[in-house]
């Protein structure tokens, strides 16, 4: 039986900066009524999670509690041991419906899914009644009858939630307009390997700052982020920032920083995230968007600025040139292509906690 234990500054240049800073740090009273479908609530003196008790979807990483998201760490970096160690989804099938164009996510899903020993499902958006009117409660249910589990890369967060409520099958999100936690999930990943498991838990949070527009990415990076503990900065110009009254998730113990230097978020941080300029909807404004977000591309004289050894992260498609140089998106100041590889694995181990039975993923021989 399977116990899962929780465990460019020269562009800069001549540019007058002003700083607003803005911490949100965690409230660390403890909740008088705790949810009574949280694992942590039954997490026993060892640090078992009993697998009975889970979040019946993901759809921001509100769901998980911090024992949750570290479990689930744990776990991720047992299945990239051993990828094939785990048979969660034999005789299963996992929907898939991608309503965006997605290279990273399909492949981790459709080769982790298979890995786990599942049939994956991939559905376009032009391959489903919904594209000819019908309704999102109607395709819950008769998804609820074929699969266990169904994925969505969508623009609305409001079809992930409508889906959510009349499925009687875990939804899960791969991309949303305002969240992307699969990403969250194997950045935070990335970081263990990158700084040591030990760090995460050591008496001197990591310090990862993100540059660039305030967007899902960020987002969840900052919401999940200081669930594990981190220090999460997040540097972006006017108009370009994610809400300042961004409120921490429960069980939170990092903190949250705005800035709009980027050298003052990048100060002391171990990593410095980037994400594209102009994202899927966002070309309409795409030389507005490049003009301002300049002085916040990641190169070798930003990662100076940063903490010694710091390194750069990305969640792909890159643009070299624009949010990230290609001397450090190819060199050796970055750990982009595990964060990428990392989807898989993360991936995985959230499946077996949304769908693994009762007693816990099954091993194979």
């Amino acid at each position: 039986m399977f116990a899962f234990n929780p465990p460019d500054v020269d562009a800069l240049e001549g540019v007058v900066v002003a700083t607003v800073v803005v911490v949100v740090e965690p409230e660390l009273e403890p909740d008088p009524q705790p949810a009574t479908n949280s694992a942590a609530t039954q997490t026993s003196a060892t640090g078992h999670v009993d697998w009975r008790i889970m979040p019946p979807h993901f759809l921001t990483g509100a769901e998980l509690s911090a024992a949750e998201l570290n479990a689930l760490l744990d776990r991720a970096a047992e299945l990239k041991a051993a990828p094939l160690s785990s048979r969660a989804l034999a005789g299963r099938s996992v929907a898939l419906i991608f309503q965006k164009p997605s290279t990273r996510t399909r492949l981790s899903f459709e080769v982790g899914i298979d890995e786990l020993g599942g049939h994956p499902v991939v559905l376009r958006a032009d391959e489903l009644q919904l594209s000819r009117g019908e309704s999102l409660r109607d395709t819950a249910l008769v998804l609820s009858r074929h699969v266990c589990a169904v994925g969505v890369r969508t623009g609305p967060d409001a079809m992930l939630a409508e889906l959510a409520e009349y499925s009687d099958v875990p939804i899960f999100n791969m991309l949303t307009a305002l969240h992307h936690p699969c990403q969250a999930l194997a950045d935070l990943l990335t970081l263990r390997e990158a700084l040591g498991t030990d760090t995460f838990k050591g008496p001197t949070r990591p310090r990862i700052a993100y540059v660039g527009d305030g967007n899902n990415v960020a987002r969840s990076l900052a919401l999940l982020g200081t669930l594990a503990g981190l220090d999460v900065a997040v540097a972006s110009p006017p108009g370009y920032a994610l809400e300042e009254d961004l409120a921490l998730l429960d069980g939170a113990t990092g903190s949250l920083t705005f800035h709009i230097d980027p050298r003052e978020a990048v100060a002391g941080a171990q990593a410095v995230y980037t994400d594209v300029w102009v994202s899927m909807g966002d070309e309409a404004t795409a030389e507005d968007r490049r003009a301002a977000l300049a002085p916040y591309r990641v190169d070798d004289a930003l990662l100076d600025a940063a903490a010694p050894g710091a390194f750069a992260m990305h969640d792909l498609p890159a643009h070299p040139g624009e949010e990230i140089t290609a001397e450090v998106l190819y060199g050796s100041r970055q750990h982009v292509w595990d964060q990428a590889e990392n989807r898989r694995h993360a991936q995985k181990a959230l499946l077996e906690l949304l769908v693994a039975p009762a007693d816990g993923p099954s091993q194979s021989a």
